[in-house]
């Protein structure tokens, strides 16, 4: 036992909801003691280890990766493996299923509307010549000023913080939201890519940039420092551009080509075959045969 930082006995309010029994979601209360350290997945884990088996919740890598986590805890979106449960309360912790999503069971909202809208801006790199992505022959060519450009918003876990606190979501769910709109703008960025006349007919719609009001709590909440509320208003920038011309599409980068004296090193195995179907129609069959995996889904 750490004696600076003595274990607290906590109560935790848990929503819980199960679609075959119940009409509407309830809360229920657990007594917790927490020791120091503790993040509020170990609480849940916990929780369901100890006190309540019948707990449900969504959870993967356990270290701020996957996104798979991320819920509400005191009235904030957070991932729930990446915060300790002292560094938001030592008395009493509320622990909800994210806003703006339906819920499958208790604590794991359905994201599947989420990844379709994502799907819809065509996240994956889109060339003229759709061979050099089908059968490449070498790197593209990029700098890194180029990279900086969108790095930031390639860091976006896609756990949903984003979705959950955007206020114009929440009275619109047509509204394509922070995440989708902030990665539209990340391929946009990307000197290799040329789908920008591609995403600009879902971005520029009706329910795209525009509805953005700017209130800025995706970019608060956002665990990775993405910043989906600057995306938006460079992206909606740019459509602007477009639509009054101004704005002139990139020579795609080059293609480098393989280098004729590179050979394998011969403790470095050669890549394993595609384990999933390869749609035809786009630019990066891989990730548009993956984006939409049910796995993401499971509780």
């Amino acid at each position: 036992m750490d004696a600076q930082h003595p274990a607290k006995e906590m109560t935790f309010h848990i929503r819980r909801f199960d679609p075959e029994k119940d009409e509407r979601p309830h809360w229920q209360s657990y007594t917790l003691v927490v020791e120091h350290g503790m993040t509020v997945l170990d609480a849940l884990h916990r929780i369901k280890e100890t006190l309540d088996q019948t707990l449900v919740y969504r959870y993967s890598c356990r270290m701020g990766i996957c996104g798979s986590c991320a819920m509400l805890v005191n009235g904030k979106p957070l991932l729930a493996c990446n915060t300790q449960v002292f560094s938001v309360s030592e008395t009493i912790l509320a622990i909800a299923p994210l806003p703006n999503f339906a819920i499958i069971k208790d604590l794991v909202p359905d994201l599947r509307p989420m990844l379709e809208k994502h799907r819809s801006i065509q996240p994956w790199i889109q060339r003229p010549n759709v061979a050099e992505l089908e059968s490449p022959e070498g790197e593209f060519k990029q700098t890194p000023e180029e990279m900086e450009r969108y790095l930031q918003f390639a860091y976006c876990i896609k756990c949903g913080a984003c979705m959950a606190a955007c206020p114009t979501l929440a009275t619109d769910e047509n509204y394509l939201g922070p995440m989708p709109l902030a990665q539209a703008y990340r391929y946009c960025t990307d000197t290799r890519d040329q789908g920008f006349h591609n995403r600009k007919q879902v971005a520029g719609a009706g329910h795209g940039a525009y509805r953005c009001h700017y209130a800025g709590e995706c970019s608060r909440v956002c665990p990775k420092g993405v910043d989906p509320a600057r995306a938006i208003q460079l992206m909606k920038r740019r459509l602007v551009f477009d639509y009054v011309r101004l704005y002139r599409l990139h020579k795609p980068a080059p293609l480098l080509g393989a280098d004729p004296e590179a050979k394998r090193r011969p403790d470095v195995p050669a890549a394993p075959p595609y384990t999933v179907e390869q749609p035809a129609g786009n630019g990066c069959n891989a990730c548009s045969a993956t984006s939409t995996k049910p796995a993401g889904q499971s509780s």
